[in-house]
């Protein structure tokens, strides 16, 4: 397995993290979740690894603000998934799943160092 990148086609985050993987020659993938929507399960999979879709969710986008008060406080897992499959940009991005099953949220130079131990 390779690593997996998930994130959007047009975000200059997850250009970086793409660019970074190339230039440190680390095979990877890369799935654009507006055009392959991920399941819930593997939603579900993600938060729990990352301690809750409030990790999970970039609660400071523009697309968080803009919903309607009532939408901004799922009560369950079901309507975490929901929300997030009708707003697909909600998730932090990138999403990076390794080798190792591990999941990670965002990208930065000295995260990226880190998590593949990369000079």
């Amino acid at each position: 397995m390779t690593t997996k990148l998930y994130g959007l086609e047009k975000c200059s985050t997850c250009d970086k993290a793409r660019n970074w993987l190339k230039r440190h020659s680390i095979e990877h993938s890369f799935t654009d979740y507006r055009e392959q929507r991920i399941d819930a399960a593997t939603l579900k999979a993600w938060a729990r690894q990352l301690g809750g879709f409030e990790k999970l969710v970039n609660r400071t986008s523009m697309t968080w603000r803009n919903l309607p008060e009532a939408r901004r406080q799922p009560g369950s897992d079901a309507e975490w998934t929901l929300l997030i499959k009708e707003y697909p940009a909600l998730v932090r991005r990138p999403v990076t799943l390794t080798e190792d099953g591990a999941v990670t949220v965002g990208f930065t130079d000295t995260q990226y160092k880190l998590r593949f131990g990369a000079d």
